[in-house]
């Protein structure tokens, strides 16, 4: 399980902002926009999928 917030440092680091969101947090950055659910920790492979689609793995 990766912690939500190592995630969401690691995008704010990239450049992402955030753009609110109330199930899950958008971030956006040059048009592309990943979602990151509001949970403590999120499964491993949902985050490896979140950074892909962000462009940073």
């Amino acid at each position: 399980m990766t912690k939500r917030r190592d995630l969401v440092k690691e995008l704010i680091s990239a450049g992402f902002i955030s753009d609110g969101g109330t199930n899950h947090e958008h971030f956006v950055k040059d048009g592309k926009m990943v979602n990151v659910p509001r949970h403590r920790e999120i499964p491993d492979q949902t985050a490896k999928r979140i950074l892909r689609q962000a462009g940073l793995r």
